[in-house]
């Protein structure tokens, strides 16, 4: 990924300065006469849109140290040296299998894995060099394996590739050498013909870090081009620096600011790659709060692992993700395939919508009561979604009061409550603050 060292620990929590309060969201896809380019990219992006949540696999020779995926750079380690890491890098038989098994359960709907990250060591066999799995101490494609794996519990498959690479020599003075920069540029687009040919359908392409080139200089038109005619059906990133069909958010939750397909990228702890020492592990409770915040406004939350350099994941994903999936189990009706929703306003809650349904997901207990400001359309009914159980409710012109609950959370680690509305469900809060009756001084 991009980021290092603070950066990679950027805030988690759900951020958006995008819409103001009373504003209604319009998603990128929704046009008024879609031309056949824009019509091609909904066709192509509808399973993606539903899909909400994704597992992202950051494994390599980094993980071997243990010390973070950036470790080569920024410990100066030299090529020469770095390289001996590809004979010790040897994975047990099939640890995607394990992977996409946890991606399953714990409700995601796509993977997408590095297939060269920036050391420069390619999971894939690849005509162009000696520094892959197959040659290397694994001795067997691990792209493979990952690409079966996923299709065995009926995932989409999505392949990360990185541009930068530390390992070949044209990796930075093709910056400044033509002749350098028409090598490494076709070192790379054999890359991307040899992933996008040797492993059947492929769901989505993640390009990252395209220095030092931009896209002239990385002929990225007749790259993606190239990419489309092996894979009609694929969707691409905005990473080599054209715009793709989404756009990748990394470490924080925001919508695009031209209200394009996007996707939110984090990680579980404070690392992408495995780093034994990183134990600042997200709650399940924030990763719900963060998928929600992706889904309110349209967008994916692609959660990362970082497994260890035998392939397993650490104990402590699993155990994360493990209760994540078990609350989506239970919930999952008010992720995927939802819709736009513009209410947002509450201090121990969050919201999500489909049709007419709002769905108020209240992370923070507050006891027997729980009330919305500002609701502008009528409630008709309110329901805890796991159980079923109806819930009493008064409404006025400026909030909504769900009565009678028990002191202790019904759910765990977020209560979702279902209110049937007789309309689109909006909010205002500022018509509450204007309009609300004061009485004296």
């Amino acid at each position: 990924m991009i980021g290092t060292g603070s950066a990679l620990a950027a805030a988690t929590l759900p951020v958006n300065s995008t819409f103001a309060f009373g504003q209604p969201f319009t998603p990128a896809q929704v046009v008024t006469s879609p031309s056949a380019d824009q019509a091609d990219r909904v066709r192509r992006m509808k399973w993606w849109h539903e899909a909400r949540f994704g597992m992202f696999i950051h494994w390599g020779l980094y993980s071997v140290l243990g010390r973070h995926e950036w470790v080569m750079e920024n410990e100066g380690i030299p090529v020469s040296e770095y390289a001996l890491l590809a004979k010790q890098f040897k994975p047990k038989p099939f640890p995607a299998r394990d992977w996409a098994k946890l991606a399953k359960e714990t409700g995601m709907r796509y993977m997408v894995m590095t297939t060269k990250h920036h050391e420069g060591f390619c999971h894939f066999d690849t005509k162009t060099t000696d520094y892959c799995s197959p040659k290397q101490g694994p001795g067997r494609d691990l792209v493979r394996e990952y690409v079966d794996a996923a299709r065995g519990e009926g995932l989409r498959v999505g392949f990360y590739y990185s541009l930068m690479d530390w390992h070949h020599p044209d990796g930075a003075r093709c910056a400044k050498d033509e002749a350098a920069r028409k090598r490494f540029v076709d070192y790379i687009h054999t890359h991307v013909r040899e992933l996008m040919t040797n492993y059947g359908k492929i769901d989505v392409l993640w390009y990252d870090v395209a220095w030092p080139l931009d896209a002239a200089g990385w002929e990225s038109e007749r790259m993606n081009k190239m990419v489309f005619e092996l894979q009609p059906d694929i969707i691409v990133n905005n990473r080599n620096k054209l715009p793709g069909d989404f756009s990748t958010p990394e470490q924080q939750i925001k919508a695009d600011t031209e209200g394009r397909a996007w996707e939110s990228c984090m990680t579980l702890n404070d690392s992408w790659g495995y780093q034994r020492a990183d134990d600042d592990w997200k709650s399940p409770r924030r990763v719900i709060q963060n998928l929600l915040a992706c889904s309110r406004d349209m967008g994916n939350y692609l959660l990362n692992i970082g497994p260890r350099a035998d392939g397993s994941v650490p104990e402590d994903s699993v155990r994360v993700l493990t209760e994540v999936g078990q609350w989506l189990r239970r919930n999952g009706e008010a992720i995927y395939g939802s819709d736009p929703c513009q209410p947002r306003r509450s201090n121990y809650a969050s919201f999500t919508r489909k049709g007419n349904t709002l769905f108020m997901h209240v992370h923070f207990w507050p006891g027997n009561y729980v009330a919305i400001a500002g609701l502008q359309t009528r409630v008709k009914s309110a329901r805890f979604l796991t159980s079923g159980k109806r819930i009493e409710f008064q409404q006025d012109p400026y909030r909504v009061r769900l009565t009678s609950f028990p002191e202790e959370a019904p759910d765990h680690p977020v209560t979702t409550i279902a209110l049937e509305c007789d309309a689109e469900p909006t909010q205002d809060n500022i018509f509450v603050r204007e309009e609300k009756p004061r009485d004296g001084i």
